[in-house]
């Protein structure tokens, strides 16, 4: 990189940012401490590490797993085991290292020097998937905020060009170039690069925060709909569930973060019970908080929604945990309480092993389905709907008998239950939805008792 700083398509377009592992032959490591202990004999540290690692587009050749009790602050994994991890990755010709945790800018140096090796981290490696697969204007501004949000603190390790430059002259001897008042000590190009950093993650703000109020308008304008949001581990089969349910054609594909664009269609539960289904962004274990923070305006669908459906791999080894980590992520943007049906998925492949029987035991009330086949699709739209008719109301509603655009939205949206006409009004008692009632006022309906 040039010396005189970044301009602003150098900044958007510069390769540091997305440093990706395509076709690259990758050796994972990760750290296990004593909290973090595996459970049964199933467990694979790395696993979802490896998953994360070829959706990039890296081939894995090797895994090195250290146990420590406590993590080593010059290498996190400690002298010894980065000078056997250096002999591990030379032996194995990898050209890239990728740790399953988040490692400082120094470590990551410390390793680099060690092992003649590039080294990211996980963090990393999610933002380059992300930047890969990101579509829409939105995703693109979404994953470029996150990416330069995790580089700004790093710009110290991953530049060599911090010597001092001058002003405009480039020289600070009496002899330089650019005259009086264009001389001085200058100042380093860490500093140019950080403005530089800082002013485009202003403007990234600011336009994500348009969008941001724009999908909340969007998302509250269908208060006269029941909403609902799929959520789940990444290729918990969110996706496949969603195009069964409203015969939508949302892209599928057997890897981590498949799609990362939110896409609602209407479905229908029978019995002319309709509701709008929104499939949101996939989570994994310690989703990176830049990302949670930078997609806030995708998961709206999930925050304002009146019912969540958790979506859960029931064939996988580890969907305990990663139940956990969709409950830590719902929590953390805030929509941990909001009334959830767990789905338990791809029931045809999970086999009636240990593993479901303990899922069985612990979620009773969790509803088995296989999104590919369709088996325990209609028990789910039972459920669902069943949900629906929980939240509604009973009340007397009076409106004027020409007010065609009422009645027929209560028709379609509620049960009429009886009708009393007078001579300029009617009195209808009904069942609603508690969320619409607001809209049937603003219809013009008078509510006389609830």
């Amino acid at each position: 990189m040039h010396s005189a700083g970044w301009n602003e398509r150098g900044l958007e377009e510069n390769k540091s940012l997305q440093r990706g592992v395509e076709a690259e032959r990758a050796v994972l490591v990760g750290l296990i401490l004593p909290a973090q202990a595996p459970v049964g004999t199933r467990y694979d540290p790395v696993a979802e590490l490896a998953s994360l690692a070829e959706g990039a587009g890296a081939e894995v050749v090797g895994r090195l797993i250290q146990r420590r009790s406590k993590v080593c602050p010059a290498t996190y994994i400690g002298s010894g085991k980065a000078k056997a991890l250096a002999e591990y990755v030379a032996a194995k010709e990898a050209d890239v290292i990728i740790f399953d945790n988040d490692l400082s800018p120094s470590q990551i140096r410390e390793i680099e020097i060690v092992s003649k090796c590039r080294v990211i981290d996980r963090t990393e490696l999610i933002l380059d998937i992300f930047a890969d697969r990101a579509r829409t204007h939105s995703a693109r501004l979404q994953v470029e905020l996150a990416q330069l949000e995790y580089t700004a603190p790093r710009l110290r390790g991953m530049w060599s060009h911090l010597e001092r430059i001058a002003g405009a002259g480039g020289g600070t001897t009496a002899g330089s170039v650019g005259g009086i008042g264009t001389r001085g000590p200058g100042e380093r190009q860490i500093e140019i690069d950080r403005r530089l950093v800082q002013k485009r993650v202003s403007v990234l703000r600011e336009e994500l925060a348009r969008l941001d109020r724009r999908k909340l308008r969007e998302v509250k304008s269908r208060g006269d709909l029941y909403t609902i949001g799929l959520v789940g581990y990444t290729n918990a089969g969110k996706s496949t569930l969603m195009n069964a349910l409203t015969g939508a054609d949302a892209f599928v594909a057997d890897k981590l973060f498949a799609t990362l664009d939110t896409r609602t269609r209407r479905c229908e539960l029978g019995g002319g019970a309709v509701a709008l289904l929104s499939d949101t962004v996939g989570f994994v274990r310690n989703l990176p908080h830049h990302l949670v923070a930078s997609f806030r305006a995708t998961l709206e669908e999930a925050i304002h929604s009146d019912l969540l459906l958790h979506v859960v791999d029931a064939a996988s080894t580890d969907a305990a945990e990663q139940i956990r980590a969709v409950d830590r992520v719902l929590s953390e943007i805030g929509c941990g309480d909001r009334e959830q049906i767990v789905i338990l998925n791809k029931i045809d492949v999970a086999g009636d092993d240990a593993a479901l029987h303990c899922l069985r035991l612990s979620l009773p009330d969790a509803v088995e389905v296989s999104a590919k086949t369709g088996a325990g699709l209609e028990r789910l739209r039972r459920r669902i709907a069943e949900r629906m008719r929980e939240q509604y109301v009973h009340l007397t509603l009076e409106s004027d008998t020409g007010n065609g655009k009422l009645l027929a939205y209560l028709s379609r949206h509620g049960e009429i239950l009886g009708k009393d006409y007078g001579e300029e009004s009617v009195r209808l008692d009904l069942r609603l939805p508690a969320a619409e009632v607001q809209r049937v006022v603003n219809l013009g309906g008078r509510v006389i008792s609830a």
